[in-house]
């Protein structure tokens, strides 16, 4: 059997135990990579090439390979999954007990499964009574707190929980759901190596649960304890590894990975998707526009991931795109957290910032921990001048994930605004740690570097020099370099910053101020150094502008033809009266 028909086999199989079992968002993201798996050109028909257009351009830019299923020496693989009928269960009862599941009765459902023993029984009885306690913690925070309050609330099951999977984990009873539940549990209660470890054994029992794996990317907060899991060989680890890698900011190597999936997934949105998040983190706007315009025409009523293409649109102020997509995620799913961060991206960029957080507010309330919406909220803040508002926002940001590098940037904006100095530092900090390759991070570090509260010039050169080798697209860095040292009175080092700042700004073809100080330090720069040639090719050029500066170039030359003309050898008639 070839690669992409033992997937393709796999997940069918494994389509039908996650629905049968009510995990519903697993059994999804399986059958979206079912339909990615590329067909076989000679089994192509008009009925299953519905899906398969729309990766060309991604599969031109990534070469790909497909997935080995022979595996190489001494590495075995998992076999197709057969999990094994269970006599136990009595088959009207379960189905009772899903229906009430899936109405969200989750007490009723574990209350028909009481007596039931049987392995798939006892998962859909547990899993109802951990929803249950999650439904009702909920309720609880928002009786206390509100929608957006913090609480104390708990899942009071979890107690119950953790005591019955551990009895059957110890006395070999549990299978592969169960394990992915008690894990689940386990972290909630904050016993967070044994959760990776029961989570891994679920993974490798049933790779195809990739709700397992979510669980499991969340607990592997750096690179050696993802290093550390003994995780066996199978291809959804791949799929794993390239999203934990993209979490822990190694986005070129996610990106490797997701080219090799490539080879067998070739048509699939999900992985669209990911490398285009991969490209957003690497500022690689063009092409994230590109691959999110691929993936909705491919997909038209898709709003999953759309806000990272309202984030991608608001910073190359695409209005008209913006609003064309804030209108279609409108009439597709209004009552979706990401429908309301595209909306109020859209109001942000008219710069209605009062209606914009409305927006963020209420994709809040559909989703209390939809991490993108408190720090684009906490940014609004800053721009109405709340700074108590954006500091929260942002907090409530990093306490949902202390890796985002956004929020801890937006706090030291914030505590800078409040004219804090020393703890912007340590925010950005924070920030330029988790995301080093964002000169826009060491920018702004080296701005606070300079405030008159630290005035630390050496380190904000530091900085500066980080920004400016890592694409400083806003062409900040070489300007203000070249300025701190003039500042500190070392010309050399300013005419040489000076000189690539001009002509990066030639190269870009830009105007403006900054090339007419350039052209005037450099031009005074020369004259000092006695270097007339090049003095007054500077000069030359600074009369081609109005006002102050052009007054000074012709002093400049002038004053240089004076002091040549007190030699005979050389020749001043090129020089401008």
């Amino acid at each position: 059997m070839s690669s992409k028909e033992s997937c393709r086999s796999e997940l069918r199989i494994a389509i039908r135990q996650l629905s049968d079992r009510s995990l519903y968002s697993a059994s999804k993201w399986a059958a979206e990579q079912l339909v990615g798996i590329e067909q076989d050109p000679a089994k192509f028909t008009p009925s299953n090439t519905r899906f398969q257009r729309g990766s060309s351009s991604i599969r031109r830019k990534y070469k790909t390979h497909e997935v080995a299923v022979t595996p190489i020496a001494g590495v075995s693989y998992v076999a197709t999954p057969v999990m094994e009928e269970d006599e136990l269960v009595d088959a009207d009862f379960y189905l009772l007990a899903k229906s009430y599941f899936d109405c969200r009765e989750y007490k009723r459902a574990a209350h028909v499964l009481r007596d039931q023993n049987g392995r798939k029984s006892v998962f859909l009885r547990c899993y109802a009574l951990y929803l249950a306690g999650e439904k009702r913690k909920e309720e609880e925070m928002i009786e206390l707190e509100g929608p957006l309050g913090k609480s104390d609330a708990v899942n009071h099951e979890l107690v119950s929980l953790e005591r019955e999977l551990s009895t059957l984990r110890k006395n070999g009873k549990i299978d592969p759901f169960c394990l992915f539940l008690y894990g689940l549990v386990l972290k909630q209660k904050g016993s967070e190596n044994l959760a990776r470890t029961v989570l891994v054994e679920s993974v490798n029992s049933y790779p195809w649960n990739w709700n397992a794996w979510t669980e499991l990317q969340s607990l592997c907060k750096t690179v050696d304890i993802l290093n550390s899991l003994n995780l066996n060989s199978h291809w959804m680890k791949e799929f794993f590894l390239a999203s934990v890698y993209q979490e822990l900011r190694m986005h070129n190597d996610s990106l490797s990975k997701y080219e090799y999936l490539l080879g067998t997934f070739g048509n699939s949105n999900y992985i669209q998707a990911q490398i285009a998040k991969a490209q957003y983190s690497l500022r690689e706007f063009d092409q994230v526009e590109a691959i999110f315009e691929e993936l909705l025409s491919n997909d038209p009523y898709r709003v999953e991931d759309m806000d990272m293409y309202s984030n991608v649109l608001y910073a190359k102020e695409c209005f008209s795109a913006l609003s064309y997509l804030a209108h279609r995620v409108f009439m597709t799913d209004k009552y979706r957290p990401e429908s309301c961060c595209i909306i109020g991206n859209y109001y942000s960029l008219k710069g209605q910032h009062e209606k914009s957080v409305v927006y963020f507010r209420r994709a809040l309330k559909l989703n209390k921990n939809f991490l993108s919406a408190w720090t684009l909220m906490g940014h609004e803040f800053v721009e109405m001048k709340n700074t108590t508002a954006a500091v929260d926002a942002y907090r409530r940001a990093v306490d949902i994930d202390p890796r985002d590098y956004r929020a801890w940037y937006g706090l030291g904006q914030a505590y800078e605004m409040m004219g804090m100095a020393f703890y912007a530092l340590h925010y950005f900090k924070k920030s330029v740690f988790l995301q080093p390759t964002d000169s826009r991070l060491w920018i702004a570090m080296a701005q606070c570097y300079e405030t008159d509260q630290l005035r630390m010039l050496d380190e904000a050169i530091k900085c500066y020099r980080r920004a400016a080798n890592c694409n400083d697209r806003e062409a900040i860095a070489l300007h203000n370099l070249a300025k701190l040292h003039s500042e500190l009175g070392r010309p050399e080092e300013a005419a040489f910053y000076y000189k690539k700042d001009l002509e990066r700004m030639e190269s870009e073809e830009r105007e403006g101020p900054k090339m007419v100080e350039a052209l005037l330090y450099l031009a005074k720069y020369y004259r000092a150094q006695k270097k007339f040639e090049e003095a007054e090719v500077y000069c030359t050029r600074l009369l081609d502008y109005t006002g102050p500066e052009r007054e000074t170039a012709k002093s400049i030359l002038r004053g240089m033809r004076s002091t040549q003309s007190s030699f005979p050898s050389m020749d001043v008639e090129h020089f401008p009266p």
